[in-house]
C-alpha cells in the first residue's frame, strides 16, 4: 500500500506492506480520508497516535470499501461501502479498522463527503448529547462554528430542536451557518452581548470560553473539544457557584475500543437515518490527493475554511 508518513515533521508517500486484519477487523481500501487539527499537531509531535496505532502515518477518519475482514467478522461486509474513526492510520491507500467502529456510507453520500463525516458528525455528537445533555429547547453557542466539527454540531443541534448560535471570527460564513440550521450567526466581539444559553460546544478555547462564560443560563454545560485559541483561561469562580454550570472537556482518540464502540452505535442509531435523509451533511472547503498532502496540510493550517478539508485516496 502507500501511506502518507511523518518524518522528522515532514510529510512524504511510501510504500508499506498493506496490513492485515485482527480477528475482530477489517481492512478499508481507502478512497477519502479527512484532515484535523489533531494531524497537524501529530506531525509537530504533540499528539502520538494511541497505542496499537501506527506512529508514523497520520489520519483519524476515512471512508472507503471493506476488502478483507478477520476471522470472527461476517464476510458479507466485503465489498460494503462504509466510514470509521480510528486512532491513527487513516491517511494511506489501506487502514485496518475495528469492525465494530464502522458506519455506512448511504448510496447517494460521495466519497469526499464520507471521508469527512465520521471525525466530525461523532466528536460533535458525543459532545453535544453525550457529555453536554443537549435537548430540544436548549439555547446552544457553537464556538469555532465553520470547521468540521462545529458545522456538524450546528446541524445536530438543529435537528435535535435546539436554537443554535454559531460564533466565528468573522461574518464571511455566517448566510451558510445560517443554512445550515444556526438561528443567529455572531462573530467573537458580539458573544457577551448576547442573550444566555444552556450548553456552549467550545471549539475555540480561552478566546471565547474567557467571555461566554458571562452568558449562560443557570445549570449551563460547558463542553472544551478545541483549543486553537488558547488552552488557559481564567475561570470566575463566583459566577460558577451562582449558575452551578459544568465544565468539561472530551477527545475520542485516547479512549478504548469499547468506549469508541459505544459511541459507534450512538451515531448509527441516531445521526445515520439523518445522513440518509439528507437532514446533516458534510460541507467541504476544498480537496487534494494524497500525495499533496503537504500543500493540504498548509491550507488547513490557514483561517478562513469553511468546512472540512480531505484528502482523496487511489490506489
Amino acid at each position: 500500500m502507500w501511506a502518507l508518513t511523518i518524518n522528522e515533521k515532514k510529510l512524504d508517500v511510501v510504500e508499506r506492506d498493506t496490513p492485515e486484519p485482527g480477528p475482530d477487523d477489517v481492512v478499508i481500501a481507502v478512497r477519502a480520508a479527512g484532515i484535523n487539527a489533531a494531524d497537524l499537531m501529530q506531525r509537530e509531535g504533540f499528539y502520538p497516535a494511541p497505542p496499537g496505532f501506527p506512529e508514523d502515518i497520520p489520519g483519524m477518519e476515512l471512508a472507503g470499501l471493506v476488502t478483507a475482514v478477520g476471522e470472527r467478522v461476517p464476510a458479507s461486509l466485503i465489498g460494503r461501502r462504509v466510514c470509521a474513526i480510528v486512532g491513527g492510520g487513516a491517511q494511506a491507500t489501506h487502514c485496518v479498522v475495528a469492525s465494530e467502529h464502522l458506519l455506512s456510507v448511504p448510496d447517494h453520500v460521495s466519497w469526499t463527503e464520507a471521508g469527512g463525516f465520521p471525525e466530525a458528525f461523532t466528536t460533535a455528537y458525543d459532545a453535544l448529547v453525550t457529555q453536554g445533555h443537549l435537548q430540544a429547547g436548549d439555547r446552544l453557542l457553537v464556538s469555532g462554528a465553520a470547521g468540521g466539527v462545529g458545522a456538524a454540531g450546528v446541524q445536530i443541534a438543529h435537528a435535535l430542536g435546539a436554537e443554535v448560535v454559531a460564533v466565528t471570527r468573522n461574518d464571511e460564513h455566517h448566510d451558510a451557518l445560517r443554512a445550515l440550521g444556526a438561528n443567529e450567526a455572531i462573530t467573537l466581539d458580539q458573544v457577551s452581548s448576547i442573550e444566555r444559553v444552556d450548553v456552549v460546544l467550545e471549539l475555540l478555547g480561552a478566546a471565547n470560553l474567557s467571555v461566554a462564560q458571562g452568558i449562560l443560563r443557570p445549570h449551563a454545560r460547558v463542553v472544551v473539544i478545541g483549543v486553537g485559541a488558547g488552552a488557559r483561561v481564567e475561570i470566575d469562580l463566583l459566577t460558577m457557584m451562582r449558575t452551578r454550570y459544568t465544565l468539561t472537556g472530551s477527545t475520542l482518540r485516547s479512549r478504548s475500543r469499547e468506549e469508541k464502540t459505544a459511541v459507534a452505535h450512538l451515531v448509527s442509531e441516531t445521526l445515520l437515518p439523518l445522513w440518509e435523509r439528507r437532514v446533516i451533511a458534510v460541507p467541504i472547503a476544498k480537496t487534494f490527493d494524497l500525495r499533496d498532502a503537504t500543500t493540504a496540510y498548509e491550507y488547513f493550517g490557514q483561517p478562513g475554511k469553511f468546512g472540512k478539508v480531505v484528502l482523496l485516496v487511489n490506489d
